[in-house]
Parts: structure tokens; C-alpha cells; sequence
């Protein structure tokens, strides 16, 4: 089934993702995320996969060769082990902004492997939540996750279906990261001091559309050397999460961030 199919034919009010690695499908469990069904590598079943397997109580197990798996599949199981679980009711975009001080709008990146990165490092680096437009890739698709590490079930998020503007309903001034003539540097001080930001990341190649960019209270590029216009999307999010970053006591910054995922969305999983 394609990942299209996956969310919408098979219970279309619920949906299902597969989680694809031993290390991955902890994560997710450890995050209250509800496992369907496992299909795994016949040498795993008591090996990488057996205490997964335990913690999964009463679900079909299917096993097979590796070859086998492949050719079912038409891929090589990374770590030979997938995963169907139940996707969660999608939070609204208030509740995830609600106790938020700096969020990432991800908007047109459709790029598997960006998609996952990016929330890898916003979840690493300090940010408190991450939205999406609908033109971007599904966060749940199998490759956004592997990419992530695991790192989607970590950070609330969810689809932002009104224009990034409404944002200023709830406090937050936004900062485009776009290349243009009056674009503000990533270290200008301005950017830090707001107390709500959110960072707005486009997809290479277009980049942001004018219409965000001009709608944007800030429109900040990464100062470059040697000639290079511009990092990749995931690069650059990556340096633009870690310098507009808010700044917390590391056990506290830890401690918040756990106590507004569980408040926002623990109730979705269920």
C-alpha cells in the first residue's frame, strides 16, 4: 500500500504508519503509541526484536527470510523489523502553541529525508513544537520517521490548515528564513529577544512563496562564506534552531517540554 493509502483506506478516521527499526518502535512505544501488527526478520524474533515483541501483547507477529521479507516489501528491512501502529487524533494548532515559545512552520517541504531531519534537529535543539502546512510530506511516512530516529514522537506537532499569519493570534511574531536583499542576519539580536517565534523553513529550489515571505514580521537568511548562497533545508534548520533557540536550564528545559507533550497530546493516543 502507498503511504496515501495507508492513511485513508484502512479506517480513514484513524489511519496507520509503519515504524521501521528496533530503536524507532521503542521510541514509540515509549510515547503511548498504539502497535497493530510486527513483521520481522525470522533472527530477530529473539534477538532485537524480543523485547519489543513482549511489549506488545496480543498482536500477529509475521516472520519470514530476510530474502523473502524483501521481496514482499521491495525493500531491505532496516534492521529487519517494521511496525503497523494506529495513528493519533491530530492535536489542533492552538494546543500545540499553547504552552510553545518557539515553533518551526514547515511549509512545502516535501522531501522524505528533509521532513525527517528537520524535526530531528528541532527536537534536539530547543524548539517546543513543529506545524506543517498542507503541501507538506506526512511526518508519519515510514521514511520521515526512520530519518527522524524517532524523534516525531518526541516534539508535539501537528497540520497548520490556516495561513502562517494566523499565528499572531496567539502571540508569536514569525521569521522567514528566505534569500532576499533585506533579509536581517540569523544573529541579529531582535530575533533572540522575542518572547514568541516562530521560524518559518520553505522547500529548496522555491524556497518560500512571496506572498509568506512578504507576511513575515522577519525575513532572516544564514550569512555565508566562500561563495555558497544557501545550506540545505535540513542544514539550515538545523543552525537556525540552535541560534533562536530559547535557553533553559538544561533539567528544566527537559522537565517542560515532557509535561506539555503529556498535557497536549497523551489524550490523542488513547
Amino acid at each position: 500500500m502507498t503511504e496515501a493509502q495507508l492513511r485513508r483506506r484502512i479506517e480513514p478516521e484513524k489511519g496507520i504508519f509503519i515504524a521501521e527499526s528496533p530503536k524507532v518502535i521503542r521510541v514509540a512505544l515509549d510515547r503511548g503509541y498504539q502497535p497493530i501488527a510486527m513483521l520481522c526478520e525470522q533472527r530477530h524474533i529473539d534477538g532485537d526484536a524480543a523485547d519489543i515483541i513482549s511489549r506488545c501483547g496480543d498482536i500477529p507477529v509475521y516472520t519470514a527470510s530476510r530474502e523473502l521479507l524483501s521481496e514482499l516489501t521491495g525493500y531491505t528491512l532496516t534492521r529487519g523489523v517494521l511496525c503497523a501502529m494506529r495513528r493519533p487524533e491530530q492535536p489542533s494548532a492552538e494546543s500545540v502553541c499553547r504552552r510553545a515559545n518557539r515553533i518551526v512552520v514547515i511549509d512545502g517541504v516535501v522531501d522524505t529525508t528533509n521532513i525527517g531531519a528537520i524535526f530531528r534537529s528541532a527536537a534536539a535543539l530547543g524548539m517546543d513544537a513543529v506545524l506543517l502546512t498542507p503541501a507538506s510530506c506526512d511526518p508519519l511516512n515510514r521514511r520521515s520517521i526512520r530519518v527522524s530516529m524517532g524523534s516525531v514522537f518526541l516534539i508535539p506537532w501537528t497540520w497548520l490548515r490556516q495561513p502562517v499569519s494566523s499565528l499572531r493570534q496567539w502571540g508569536f511574531r514569525t521569521a522567514a528564513m528566505a534569500l532576499t536583499p533585506d533579509a536581517i542576519s540569523l544573529d541579529d539580536p531582535r530575533l533572540s529577544a522575542e518572547s514568541r517565534l516562530a521560524i518559518i523553513m520553505g522547500t529548496e529550489g522555491d524556497g518560500l512563496a512571496p506572498s509568506v515571505i512578504a507576511d513575515a514580521d522577519y525575513v532572516v537568511r544564514i550569512p555565508m562564506m566562500h561563495g555558497v548562497d544557501s545550506l540545505n533545508v535540513a542544514a539550515a534548520s538545523a543552525v537556525a534552531f540552535w541560534q533562536l533557540r530559547t535557553v533553559h536550564h538544561p533539567e528544566s528545559s527537559s522537565t517542560n517540554s515532557k509535561t506539555s507533550w503529556d498535557e497536549t497530546n497523551s489524550h490523542n493516543l488513547k
